[in-house]
């Protein structure tokens, strides 16, 4: 178990390093997305290359920063049902959802995304608009962004064996439920709030 817990600790680590710079794309799809606006105002001229950029730094964004989120325990759940449930079926609920739903869907989508790259770097695939940006290059995304998933999700299934069998803490009996976030997030906020006015 130690060696397996050693394991996700490098996966987390690298899935955490990714998805923290690519996190800062944003800013980049921002900057480009002022820059064309003002280029379109005040010089009446556009980019469909620059249009395309911001959709494929979004993509990128999205996509590769699945894993960190999956890693954060921030992608969607139903909370109000989640947090209502005894620790040990919550951590049944987040095995099985890991080894039957998230496993499974990653694998068949990396099966068949690497044909749907394959086709469109091998035609050269370019986009249907003048002046656009190739197009394989963003469907590569898909086939990494499977890639990471699936790494993501073994280490999310030996943390959660782990806890199982009481080698680690369940992260489930510190989770907050989304309405005790948002009362935290508000009270943060206040309290930010009135010392900026001292």
């Amino acid at each position: 178990m130690r060696a397996l817990l050693g394991l996700s600790r490098t996966i987390d680590a690298f899935n955490t390093f990714v998805g923290r710079w690519v996190s800062w794309l944003i800013v980049a799809a921002v900057a480009i997305s002022a820059v064309n606006a003002v280029v379109r105002k005040i010089f009446d001229m556009s980019s469909n290359s620059f249009l395309e950029l911001q959709w494929v730094l979004f993509s990128v964004v999205f996509m590769l920063c699945s894993p960190w989120t999956l890693l954060s325990n921030e992608h969607i759940r139903i909370d109000i049902i989640n947090h209502s449930l005894p620790l040990k079926l919550r951590g049944w609920i987040d095995m099985i959802g890991h080894v039957f739903f998230l496993m499974p869907f990653a694998i068949i989508l990396l099966w068949w995304s690497i044909p749907f790259f394959l086709v469109s770097y091998h035609q050269n695939e370019q986009s249907f608009s003048a002046g656009g940006l190739p197009q394989w290059p963003a469907k590569a995304l898909i086939m990494i962004m499977c890639v990471l998933l699936i790494i993501q999700g073994i280490s999310e299934i030996i943390k959660r064996l782990a806890m199982m069998v009481g080698a680690i803490p369940d992260s489930n009996a510190s989770a907050q439920s989304a309405h005790s976030s948002a009362e935290l997030e508000a009270e943060r906020l206040l309290l930010n709030i009135g010392g900026d006015k001292k």
